[in-house]
């Protein structure tokens, strides 16, 4: 059902270029969540049909590009598919290289400022801050890790725990022996703020939705960071597609990918009590 969808919305938008982000985001309300710089950074926000309710779960999405491409539309088919699902669907901006000269460390701040916001705004937004999961692709899968996994007393305090992460083609090493180190301002930042030199126990559950042919982050350094989550005891699991290269879970990449990635996810967050049941499998 949801390729048909999201299938019907894409026939009427451009390929490419800022008409078809427009025309994907029509339907979503968006808010300025941070200024800086004369910089207005939005959240997008898809609503269930149901507006009138209130303490609904939400989901939140960082899209990839790793910190230097824009690409907030990526997320809107699934902000569509759990929008339908009665969570609150939001793909945040954040800085990028290509607009705005910034690195991994800028959209770092951004993350920590888009959930601060909707700590500030859960009400208005009707959103159960119990009941909030944490998203994102590849660097931006990378900065939902990182507002979890710093502790507090080495960044700003995250205002609240996420009930889980579901994290697709994700940067888990930023180290020298990892990549895109060269992104940051020097070698020990990039360490300082690699996922895997930072792994604790009492971390949310997380979902690992990756190809095992990914070239970009590859499916080795996911597996070896879910057995060293797991030795400290937190829920780690992951989504393995065979044969799968990065971009494969994307709507405009391969439908039936999308349709296998979403579900899964679905699945994930169901187990968990963040989604109700749903009546019947798609």
């Amino acid at each position: 059902m949801r390729f048909f969808i999201m299938s019907h919305i894409l026939q009427k938008v451009a390929p490419i270029g800022e008409s078809r982000d427009k025309e994907l985001l029509k339907s979503a309300s968006s808010y300025v969540y941070k200024s800086q710089d004369g910089i207005d950074l939005l959240a997008h926000v898809f609503f269930p049909a149901n507006s009138g309710e209130t303490n609904r779960p939400a989901v939140v999405f960082f899209h990839g590009g790793f910190w230097d491409a824009a690409m907030v539309t990526q997320f809107v088919p699934h902000c569509h598919h759990f929008a339908s699902r009665g969570a609150v669907s939001i793909t945040f901006e954040y800085r990028v290289g290509s607009k705005h000269k910034t690195g991994p460390l800028e959209a770092i701040e951004d993350s920590q400022a888009a959930i601060a916001w909707i700590s500030e705004n859960a009400q208005t937004l009707g959103i159960d801050i119990e009941n909030v999961v944490f998203s994102g692709a590849a660097g931006g899968a990378y900065l939902a890790l990182l507002l979890v996994m710093r502790k507090e007393k080495d960044s700003a305090a995250v205002p609240f725990r996420p009930k889980a992460l579901v994290l697709f083609s994700a940067l888990v090493n930023t180290t020298v022996k990892g990549q895109l180190s060269e992104r940051f301002p020097d070698k020990k930042s990039a360490k300082q703020h690699s996922p895997n030199c930072l792994l604790r126990s009492k971390l949310p559950p997380m979902l690992f939705i990756h190809g095992k042919s990914d070239r970009v982050t590859p499916f080795d350094e996911i597996a070896s960071f879910s057995r060293r989550m797991r030795w400290r005891r937190n829920s780690c699991k992951i989504a393995d597609f065979i044969g799968a290269e990065h971009s494969f879970f994307n709507f405009n990449v391969s439908h039936s990918n999308f349709e296998m990635a979403i579900n899964t996810a679905d699945h994930f967050l169901t187990e968990r009590g963040v989604l109700p049941a749903r009546a019947e499998e798609y």
